[in-house]
């Protein structure tokens, strides 16, 4: 796992004061993400922590722990038949770990895991004429916020997901990802371990 530390100078100091260290481990499964992205872990874990940053709760100090999968749609697939009862892919799933979350008060705050296709992206970034990190961006940024306890179940909660993604994004450097109306197609995702 690498971890991004308290000391390390890419942190905010917004981060710093509501966490202690943040370890965002990114693990690829699917090789196309790095002939894509040569730097999609790194990439990755910026967009996780700008997310954090932002909508992140203050934990008191706690450290935080966020997993990152990069996979493809057979994986995905997979996993949304198994805890979703759907036989299809989608961009991305995320399921909080039920254990050490933000609402605990004790130990790491083990946020849960985040799993992103890379088929689905790649062609949701083409169909809406964005770049592939663009797009992989706005997913684990997504992700995350469904990992902090965000959704988009109903309209005012969906506003303020989309808010923050676009606030998030923003200072990532990409464009608003709902400028054009597109919206991301990952429906209400399951709250459990995976």
């Amino acid at each position: 796992m690498s971890a991004l530390h308290v000391s390390d100078p890419k942190r905010s100091t917004e981060v710093r004061e509501k966490t202690g260290s943040v370890e965002i481990d990114v693990a690829v499964s699917c090789e196309s993400w790095r002939r894509e992205i040569p730097d999609v872990a790194e990439m990755c874990r910026d967009a996780a922590l700008a997310a954090l940053e932002t909508a992140g709760p203050d934990l008191g100090g706690r450290d935080v722990e966020i997993s990152l999968m990069l996979g493809d749609d057979a994986l995905i697939r997979g996993l949304n038949r198994e805890y979703r009862n759907q036989d299809k892919a989608t961009n991305v799933l995320s399921f909080t770990s039920g254990d050490g979350g933000p609402e605990s008060s004790t130990g790491p705050a083990t946020l849960g895991d985040a799993v992103i296709a890379f088929e689905t992206v790649k062609s949701g970034a083409h169909a809406q004429g964005k770049s592939l990190e663009a797009h992989l961006a706005h997913m684990v940024v997504h992700g995350v916020l469904h990992l902090l306890g965000f959704d988009h179940k109903d309209p005012s909660r969906a506003e303020q997901m989309e808010g923050l993604e676009i606030s998030v994004l923003a200072g990532l450097g990409h464009d608003n990802p709902y400028a054009d109306g597109a919206a991301c197609n990952t429906p209400p995702q399951p709250r459990g371990k995976l």
